[in-house]
């Protein structure tokens, strides 16, 4: 296996694959854990919904970036990434946290563009972070 992932293109689709496989399993984590149902809120229009799901999945990318920039192996990676995730997470649930006078998951529900974008920007932030102090 190690001789094959000298390949840069076969190294690449290996990368590719997990970190999709990977990102769908932790969107699927994250629709158990928030109150609305990411793709039906995308299909109907709901941008706010669009703009939390999309720093999330730029955020869950960027931390496997990190890893992949720095050459670590594919199971390494793995990890790193499950755990910037969770971090990702506890991020999301400090925001909520700290927003007393309003529910993340509601107003994000109800189509609150300057809550989605919020939501999309800590999570774009908090990637850097993690990632970065990951390797």
């Amino acid at each position: 296996m190690a001789e094959l992932l000298e390949n840069e293109y076969i190294r690449t689709l290996a990368f590719y694959s997990v970190v999709i496989l990977c990102t769908i399993l932790f969107l699927a984590v994250f629709e158990l854990l928030t109150k609305y149902r990411n793709w039906h809120e995308i299909k109907n229009g709901n941008a706010a919904v669009a703009l939390a799901t999309g720093g999330k999945i730029f955020g869950i990318a960027n931390v496997f970036r990190f890893s992949i920039d720095h050459h670590e192996p594919l199971l390494q990676t793995i990890t790193q990434g499950a755990f910037g995730f969770a971090l990702l997470l506890i991020g999301y649930f400090i925001f909520e946290f700290l927003t007393p006078t309003f529910n993340i998951d509601h107003e994000i529900a109800k189509g609150n563009v300057a809550v989605g974008f919020i939501a999309m920007v800590i999570s774009v932030g908090f990637s850097y972070v993690i990632g970065s102090s990951l390797n």
